[in-house]
């Protein structure tokens, strides 16, 4: 009757309450220990006594074998009128079966408590009048498996020890329900144990693949403005001269055919449409850049640029540092005089950082088929296990625009940096 009762009243739950939320899954629960109490109530209601009879009996136990045979429910005599103790027993034995159900709802928002107060009033209907009832048993379970979902471990697990234990000890008669709960407690503690576990699982998983698409949104950002910084000093440049120099012929050249400097001011408006273009795509490239440069051409290999930057080494570090100039100076690609002024930038950096104090000497020399560059200290030379993003990055400006560099000890001490980077045709 106890089973059937309870899934019918699991049937009308999930057709009358939706549990989507914490809300509708805690009136469900409520409502289900008030059927739970209903049916604790009618078990116990309808094992007791019946026209001065008994109709249920538990196992064996003590009197059953000094008596020789079954002993009726709540350990009295079948047949006769009910004693004083068997009026105790409608008393005691209906509240023991509200005690056993209704902490489930009472209690919701406290389920550690609720599977406490629960499980106290089971071991002491079990211990004492060795009974139980179905709904109770269920209750248990149920109440146990939330105290492991929501509480801690090790109490939740401790909650459910004592139901294996009532089971083990030899001198006290069990019902038929003691066994099967002996073995349904700790499973349902464990249960909510391990989904809590798996929850908690997940949302790390969750937080880490978070982060790492956000590690990878913040890299694309990044290098997003480096291209744009990139595509505005190589190419921007350019388109403006083409502009200006368009401008200018028209202008200078006296005499010119009408047809001749109309082409010519088409050709700059179509400059300054471009480079509008450009920046306009530019600007959205860096909109993730903190810091707002200004639209200008980056530094070179010019004289006075050079010069400015062996400036602000020898202010910094306070050391010696020579500029070296061999063969004839020609003008290079654009983004081979960037990358060449960039490594310079670097290996002086490098330098302050690891030999400070060191005399560094820059050498450009000009072969005609490109540029050797080369950065050399008289510092200690390189540690062990020295090598960081500065030389790797070093690298990819010279092979970002067909050349090498190679780094490592100088002959007779300190560190060296060469690269080799192509001239115009080599280039292009």
């Amino acid at each position: 009757m106890g089973f059937v009762a309870i899934g019918q009243g699991l049937g009308v739950l999930r057709g009358a309450w939706p549990v989507d939320g914490d809300a509708g899954r805690r009136r469900a629960l409520v409502v289900l220990g008030l059927l739970l109490a209903l049916v604790a109530v009618v078990e116990v209601l309808a094992a007791q006594p019946i026209s001065g009879g008994w109709s249920v009996s538990v196992p064996a136990s003590p009197m059953e074998h000094s008596a020789g045979g079954p002993v009726p429910y709540g350990g009295l005599p079948e047949g006769g009128p009910m004693p004083y103790g068997g009026r105790v027993h409608l008393l005691v034995l209906p509240l023991l079966a509200l005690a056993t159900t209704l902490p489930l709802p009472l209690l919701a928002g406290q389920p550690m408590i609720a599977a406490a107060v629960g499980g106290a009033a089971a071991v002491l209907s079990v211990g004492a009048f060795h009974t139980l009832t179905v709904a109770g048993a269920a209750a248990q379970v149920i109440a146990l498996y939330r105290a492991g979902r929501h509480g801690r471990p090790g109490p939740a697990l401790a909650l459910a020890a004592p139901f294996p234990l009532l089971a083990l000890l030899p001198a006290l008669p069990v019902g038929e329900l003691v066994l099967p709960l002996a073995c349904l407690a700790p499973a349902a503690a464990l249960g909510g144990v391990a989904r809590t576990a798996r929850a908690a699982a997940g949302a790390h998983t969750a937080a880490r693949r978070q982060a790492a698409g956000d590690l990878l949104e913040h890299t694309a950002r990044g290098e997003r403005a480096r291209i744009a910084r990139e595509l505005h000093d190589v190419v921007a440049h350019h388109i403006s001269l083409v502009a200006v120099q368009a401008e200018t012929a028209r202008l200078a050249v006296p005499g010119m055919p009408q047809a001749g400097a109309e082409r010519l001011l088409a050709i700059g408006d179509t400059a300054r449409q471009a480079l509008t273009e450009m920046r306009r795509l530019l600007g959205v490239l860096r909109e993730d850049d903190a810091t707002e440069a200004s639209w200008r051409p980056q530094p070179g290999l010019r004289l006075h640029e050079l010069n400015e930057l062996l400036d602000g080494s020898r202010e910094a570090s306070g050391a010696a540092t020579r500029l070296i100039l061999r063969g004839t100076p020609v003008e290079l690609d654009p983004g081979v005089e960037l990358a060449a002024y960039r490594i310079v930038q670097e290996a002086l950096t490098n330098a302050r950082r690891h030999a400070p104090g060191a005399a560094v000497d820059v050498e450009l020399h000009y072969t005609g088929a490109g540029l050797e560059l080369s950065i050399r200290d008289n510092g200690p030379g390189p540690l062990d296990g020295q090598g960081g993003h500065g030389l790797a990055g070093m690298r990819e400006r010279a092979a970002a625009v067909g050349g090498e560099l190679v780094t490592g000890p100088a002959p007779g001490g300190g560190f060296l940096v060469r690269a080799v980077l192509p001239g115009r045709e080599s280039a292009a």
